[in-house]
């Protein structure tokens, strides 16, 4: 079971950070937050950037721990399979995740 759970777990991770920053993205237009300002910057940009920032430090953060000797499975291929799905994680998350950084919010200019 833990095989399995290291070949996936970098996939159900991108998963849930990108369920939950386009969930953030929309509660903050639903509930219009998108008009409070810290100085010259909305909020809503403030929480978002945060949250892709946050994605990509916990796709780092696991994708180090599938290449660590500790934390490697005795198998070669689950071994390879599983680093290799750590680098798609990461690269769904950095892809899937900026246009949240990117673009402006609620068909406003952020």
């Amino acid at each position: 079971m833990k095989e399995i759970l290291r070949i996936i777990i970098a996939p159900l991770v991108w998963l849930v950070t990108f369920t939950l920053v386009y969930g953030l993205h929309g509660l903050l237009c639903g509930h219009d937050l998108t008009t409070a300002m810290i100085g010259e910057i909305p909020v809503a940009r403030v929480l978002l950037v945060a949250a892709y920032v946050f994605s990509v430090l916990v796709q780092l953060a696991l994708l180090a721990a599938l290449h660590a000797p500790r934390l490697a499975s005795r198998y070669s291929f689950v071994r390879f399979v599983s680093r290799s799905t750590g680098w798609v994680g990461l690269g769904a998350t950095l892809w899937t995740l900026f246009p949240v950084v990117t673009t402006s919010s609620c068909g406003l200019a952020m």
